[in-house]
């Protein structure tokens, strides 16, 4: 039986706070500890695009994120081996 194709899926957030974006500093993951980055993550089957970004962000990053705050704002294909599909999302509004 011929093998699916298959790729790997992720969620960025784009926090904007006062027309600034905030990133994170990474630590304690084992890939690119003391570097800045977008709050992001893999998505998990069974899940939407926005559903994803809401459970990253608050695994994450500790903050809670509802559904219609959040923008779809760009969409990336990476022509690698597995090829990734990567999903950007911007907010505004979030509670801690």
């Amino acid at each position: 039986m011929k093998e699916r194709y298959r790729f790997i899926s992720a969620v960025y957030l784009i926090l904007v706070k006062e027309n600034k974006i905030l990133l994170q500093k990474r630590a304690n993951t084992g890939y690119e500890d003391g570097n800045y980055s977008l709050v992001s993550g893999h998505m998990d089957g069974n899940e939407t695009i926005k559903q994803a970004m809401i459970r990253e962000a608050k695994e994450e990053a500790g903050i809670t994120i509802s559904e219609k705050d959040l923008e779809i704002s760009a969409f990336l294909h990476r022509k690698t081996e597995p090829e990734r599909f990567d999903f950007f999302l911007k907010c505004d509004k979030w509670k801690r």
